[in-house]
């Protein structure tokens, strides 16, 4: 049974909310950060990045930094860039890309959830990363960005949500510079909030779609505090993580491509003869995004060709089966060497956003050959969770990107 409760938010001024919300504090490199917060001197990134206060040779994950982030949230709550919600609430939570709509629904979720497998994960974590969101956490004594879980869908979750959009205008309706537009209902009726809570305690599963870093270390937090607070009883802010829950019907994965900087010995057309054993290839006059799985997309300067896995290779392992997985043993560790790709820098990941051009432009630049993959399915992610097994690294994108700094969840 899973604890999905309502939480009084902090929450932007209406005016102030487009100025605002910010893409996760982990999309931008420092340099990229500190322009963005250049451009948008409002931006929530300035908070979840705090060395973008200061010099450029500032050590950003100093105790000054996130002293930095705390002086920032703090005068942010108090000078009405922020306010409060009178009464614990849900939200929905819409966002649009491209003309797809994807709406979850804002609450907090359960650090014991987390803990006894409810909420399933599918990655493993780095503990440097998760290091710097502990302190950021910490020191906030909040968390600012969002967990992206999801769920089986449940047709009366689903009608809730539904009606109130109908019924009822939004409180924030903004278009983002990326295009993106941005809705966010309220939900305060207590009927509906009863019947959400009663909903998600029928569930036996949630899975993190994306945000595996920020779920650690908000859940670390929450028991460092309960250390440092023996008498807790469970309902404390701390014991719970601010999370946008998406029925599986409303997700969609873009794929995660790969590009691969030197040849490793080999060359194109040892390449090809290679790729040739071990299944079909056809060169194509398009670029190829790969239409089933099995198949990938194979750029070489100049040219594109179609590439599909014979049927031997395939496999029912929740694993195994993912083309990534096909990739990475038949193709990247035996021909360029690449073992473990969480460390070689000889590999690089390019999130399917950027189109295939974005490979075009990767191999033009510093790389010799890229693949575009086929998207990973919301149902493999399930699987793959539910075996308590984990994805290779880079296996999903996830798009739109939740924004940072629309809801402010307090842990005192």
């Amino acid at each position: 049974m899973a604890v999905i409760r309502p939480f009084a938010a902090y929450r932007p001024a209406e005016e102030l909310v487009e100025a605002v919300a910010a893409l996760p504090y982990d999309v931008y490199n420092r340099k990229e950060a500190k322009e963005e917060v250049e451009r948008e001197p409002k931006s929530f990134l300035r908070i979840d990045r705090p060395e973008t206060q200061h010099p450029d040779d500032f050590d950003m994950y100093s105790d000054e930094a996130y002293a930095t982030a705390r002086r920032l949230l703090d005068e942010s709550l108090e000078d009405g860039t922020y306010v409060k919600e009178d009464a614990p609430a849900y939200y929905i939570y819409e966002l649009v890309m491209d003309g797809r709509s994807q709406t979850g629904l804002v609450g907090c979720a359960s650090i014991d959830d987390y803990e006894t497998g409810v909420i399933k994960k599918h990655e493993n974590t780095r503990e440097e990363k998760e290091l710097d969101r502990i302190r950021h956490i910490d020191t906030c004594d909040a968390q600012t960005g969002p967990i992206f879980l999801a769920y089986r869908e449940q047709p009366e979750i689903s009608v809730i949500i539904r009606c109130i959009q109908q019924e009822e205008e939004p409180v924030y309706d903004f278009t983002a510079p990326d295009g993106v537009i941005h809705r966010v209902w309220i939900i305060d009726d207590p009927e509906d909030i009863n019947a959400i809570e009663k909903e998600f305690a029928e569930i036996d599963q949630i899975y993190i779609a994306d945000g595996h870093h920020r779920a650690a270390s908000a859940v670390k937090v929450g028991k460092k505090r309960r250390t440092e607070h023996p008498d807790y009883d469970g309902s404390e802010e701390f014991n719970f993580f601010l999370s946008v829950l998406f029925p599986d019907s409303e997700l969609a994965i873009l794929p995660y491509n790969r590009v691969v900087k030197d040849w490793n010995g080999w060359d194109a057309e040892k390449f090809l003869g290679k790729l040739g054993e071990l299944g079909t290839v056809e060169s194509s006059d398009t670029p190829v995004q790969p239409d089933k799985k099995g198949t990938v997309g194979v750029y070489l300067p100049g040219q594109w060709y179609s590439f599909t896995f014979a049927k031997e290779y395939l496999s029912d392992d929740p694993v195994d089966g993912l083309d990534v997985s096909l990739l990475q043993k038949y193709v990247l560790q035996p021909v360029f060497g690449i073992d473990d790709p969480r460390t070689d820098n000889r590999i690089d990941f390019v999130g399917g956003i950027r189109g295939l051009e974005g490979l075009e432009k990767r191999v033009a630049e510093d790389s010799v050959i890229a693949f575009s993959m086929y998207p990973t399915s919301i149902r493999e992610l399930f699987d793959v969770a539910d075996a308590g097994m984990l994805m290779p690294p880079k296996s999903t994108w996830f798009e739109p990107k939740l924004r940072s700094g629309i809801f402010i969840h307090s842990l005192s």
